[in-house]
């Protein structure tokens, strides 16, 4: 199941990849890693950015310490599929095959993710599978 949260702006999200790529960090450890990308942001401006982000529910604050440390509390691939799921809602009336299929069609895939699509196939069928033999 998904849960549902408010929307993350795109200068919110820059925030939270950085969150995600380097790991719990302090406002000003969070700004450092912006301005080495390229963003002049104040501190004053991430530190409104995390404390936004803090009361959607995508990261807490450790304020156990004189600077707080803020920790992603949702994942990337949790994002994603909430962003997918509110897709598919809009496009799709909640169904996610067409979603699906028209994300993979005419894309390239390594072997492995092909095997990775493969084994989520399979895992997906041996599941269905057993919801029938319930009923």
């Amino acid at each position: 199941m998904v849960t549902r949260r408010l929307a993350v702006s795109d200068t919110e999200l820059e925030v939270l990849k950085v969150l995600w790529e380097h790991g719990p960090r302090t406002v000003r450890d969070t700004a450092a890693v912006l301005r080495a990308q390229g963003r002049t942001w104040a501190y004053n401006t991430v530190l409104t950015l995390l404390q936004r982000l803090e009361a959607k529910g995508y990261v807490r604050a450790d304020k156990g310490s004189l600077a707080h440390v803020f920790h992603p509390v949702v994942s990337r691939e949790e994002l994603l599929r909430q962003h997918l799921q509110e897709l598919a809602d809009q496009l799709c009336e909640g169904a996610p095959a067409p979603l699906v299929l028209a994300l993979v069609e005419g894309q390239r895939f390594s072997s492995a993710e092909i095997e990775q699509f493969r084994q989520l196939l399979d895992r997906l069928e041996g599941e269905q599978g057993k919801g029938r033999r319930k009923t």
